[in-house]
């Protein structure tokens, strides 16, 4: 193993320092000093700032021409209030590492550590903490610099820590791994009325009464044969809340989901003719907006058989596994190069991500940083 005993235990307060101070997507300004700081201790033959807002890269050069591998974790945390009982908990109200963003940090953290001493034989070696990943635009920002196109990577891998899969055991395969997905935010307008005179005005909550299982009832297909649809009504809010006052407007969020972006533009015409449709019989103004657009991420074949590789040297087991329900940005990356990310278990009865109780596993700090320092390794000497 590259890393020392104290690597292991200094890399693991640095994951639990970054958890207790969680910032949410495009505020990552905190977060991005604290790793700035660790990775100019490494002294890189490169470090960049600001990347697409807040990304950073660190790059490590070798002495022989060869590839370019990027790594890449995330920088930004999650609205969701902790309610852990550890000590590195959130200390901000509101907002917390339900994902395992910091502990995916802490792997390139290691890697930071091992390159900063031992520059790679051949190559270069860039490690990613990209800004904004949970609203989807990150990785679009970071492609759109151009400080980001000099650097003209190669490979590009990460990893996703999961969950529901034994701890160290690892999913990986070519094609589809992770699903595309929008909000859709519905706006239904009428006219407002007092509660005594309902008919003097026009309420949503009929409409909104038929689009809810309307837009559930588009569900189709399975990840098993590559054709999920999946549609989640996640909020729904009708008038003011007062008895006096029948509704004049409403919103209604809905996330789609599909394993393909061909199949959802699909999805997106018909939920918007349901709604307009609605509209029409209720005699209501609808209007449409879109949030948190995520593309579907497919792994490039090359780079999963590099990841198995890797993985049979360092003697970890691995499958197929399925496609992802839960979308991810990195699929960007794969547009320019040839991009992979494994599912890397967590354990099959740990807390679920982005629930409040879930705290990264730091035993997986060392497993990560393992798989990536082979997979370094095998491509670079």
């Amino acid at each position: 193993m590259f890393l020392s005993d104290q690597d292991v235990l200094d890399i693991t307060a640095w994951r639990r320092k970054l958890h207790a101070m969680p910032e949410v997507s495009g505020d990552e300004h905190r977060t991005a000093a604290e790793v700035v700081s660790l990775l100019a201790a490494t002294e890189p033959d490169e470090l960049v700032s600001g990347l697409g807002g807040t990304g950073i890269v660190a790059v490590y050069q070798g002495n022989d021409p060869g590839p370019t591998v990027m790594f890449r974790a995330e920088l930004d945390a999650l609205p969701i209030e902790e309610i852990t009982t550890v000590a590195h908990r959130s200390q901000i109200p509101g907002k917390g590492h339900m994902c395992g963003h910091d502990g995916h940090m802490a792997i390139l953290a290691a890697l930071a550590r091992a390159f900063g001493r031992q520059r790679p034989t051949s190559g270069r070696v860039i490690l990613l903490f990209q800004p904004a990943e949970e609203n989807g635009v990150g990785a679009a920002a970071v492609l759109a610099d151009p400080r980001f196109a000099a650097l003209n990577p190669d490979y590009a891998f990460a990893l996703h820590n999961m969950p529901g899969i034994a701890f160290g055991h690892s999913w990986i395969k070519a094609g589809p791994a992770n699903c595309a997905s929008c909000g859709l935010k519905i706006k239904l307008t009428g006219k407002t009325a007092h509660a005594s005179m309902p008919e003097t005005g026009t309420s949503p909550a009929p409409a909104v009464a038929d689009l809810i299982p309307a837009l559930t009832a588009l569900r189709t297909g399975s990840l098993q044969s590559d054709d999920l649809v999946l549609t989640t009504v996640t909020h729904v809010s009708i008038g003011e809340p007062a008895f006096g006052i029948a509704p004049g407007s409403a919103e209604v969020w809905v996330t789609l989901r599909t394993v393909s972006d061909g199949a959802m533009a699909a999805l997106r015409a018909k939920a918007e003719a349901l709604a307009r449709e609605a509209a029409e019989r209720h005699g209501l103004q609808v209007d449409f907006s879109y949030h948190d657009e995520f593309r579907h991420c497919t792994n490039d074949a090359d780079a999963v058989s590099i990841i198995r590789a890797a993985l049979d040297g360092e003697g970890l087991s691995h499958e197929a596994g399925e496609t992802f329900r839960a979308s991810e940005d990195f699929g960007r990356f794969g547009d320019k190069l040839k991009s992979a990310m494994l599912f890397l278990g967590a354990g099959a009865g740990y807390a679920a991500l982005h629930n409040p109780d879930y705290d990264f596993p730091d035993g997986l700090i060392p497993v990560g940083a393992r798989i990536f320092m082979r997979i370094a390794k095998d491509l670079l000497g």
